[in-house]
């Protein structure tokens, strides 16, 4: 990785330029990174990274009705271009919303990827309505926090599990039961769920779908050929990807002016110290909570 200068495309119909404020990590940034999703991103390195982030708008396409430059707004880059690691982003309308004035760039730049997750899991794929049960696998995760957050939100009770270190971190979520995923076979535990949402990748389908009720949802995040095809043969197996829409980021931002959605930030660093941050996520450090990357 290393810093360099770029100079924005211009605008198509549709688009809009953001001069990012924050950016946050996640960790398909550095999946794009080694190369594992090269199927979606194609084969040509050196690339742009980072997805996550908030601004002011810069500039708008034609047919942008919803912006307009000045709007303090937050986002993600597209996943082929990515970008948002960087001074200025080019993105789709649909990518982005306006930040309301009562939520600050730090929390507004944390939202996206974990906050989209979250939603297309719960409300989209398995329609979570209050009364019921979720289960969520690594809930003291960027995407695991999120959908604590959201399910709690839509009325719902949240079990889940986490690293021991994470246990204290779970209950003050007011995750309960919670267990520690390297104590505990999962497959085996007391109670049934509405709702097994996989945000670590850890859990083996066979342990999900034996904690389902009757016509409940394993979410899954992690897809592989072999998850695809169980998926095509078990419905209950829901599959999905990062899709935003302007209509969820909206939901997300009035669910943290309300106080209902608040993602932890782990450390904030300079552009310019970014790299190092980066590298030790890749490599497995534990910030107990997001990345923010101030550049603006």
């Amino acid at each position: 990785m290393r810093l360099e200068d770029f100079g924005l495309p211009a605008l198509a119909k549709g688009e809009v330029a953001v001069k990012v404020k924050f950016a946050a990590t996640n960790p398909i940034d550095w999946k794009v990174r080694q190369g594992n999703l090269k199927m979606l991103t194609g084969k040509a390195f050196p690339r742009a990274m980072g997805s996550d982030f908030s601004g002011i708008v810069l500039a708008v396409g034609a047919g942008v009705s919803r912006l307009k430059p000045g709007d303090p707004v937050f986002g993600l880059s597209r996943l082929k271009e990515s970008g948002s690691f960087g001074e200025a982003v080019v993105t789709n309308e649909s990518f982005v919303a306006k930040k309301p004035d009562e939520l600050s760039f730090e929390q507004a730049a944390c939202l996206p990827t974990a906050g989209v997750m979250a939603w297309i899991g719960l409300v989209d794929k398995a329609g979570l309505r209050a009364g019921q049960r979720v289960f969520v696998n690594g809930c003291t995760g960027s995407v695991g926090e999120a959908v604590v957050q959201l399910a709690q939100m839509l009325g719902a009770k949240v079990s889940g599990s986490c690293g021991a270190d994470s246990m204290r971190r779970a209950q003050d979520l007011d995750v309960f039961p919670v267990y520690d995923y390297r104590q505990t076979d999962l497959a085996t535990i007391g109670g049934r769920f509405d709702a097994v949402y996989d945000t670590a990748g850890t859990m083996p389908v066979s342990a999900g779908l034996r904690l389902l009720e009757g016509n409940g949802a394993l979410l899954d995040i992690h897809a592989t050929p072999g998850k695809f095809l169980r998926a095509f043969l078990n419905r209950k197996l829901k599959l999905f990807f990062c899709t935003p829409r302007a209509d969820i980021l909206d939901g997300l931002a009035a669910a943290a002016v309300n106080g209902k959605m608040h993602m932890t930030i782990g450390e904030t660093v300079s552009l310019t110290e970014s790299i190092g941050l980066i590298t030790d996520l890749e490599k497995g450090r534990k910030i107990g909570g997001k990345g923010l990357i101030a550049i603006g």
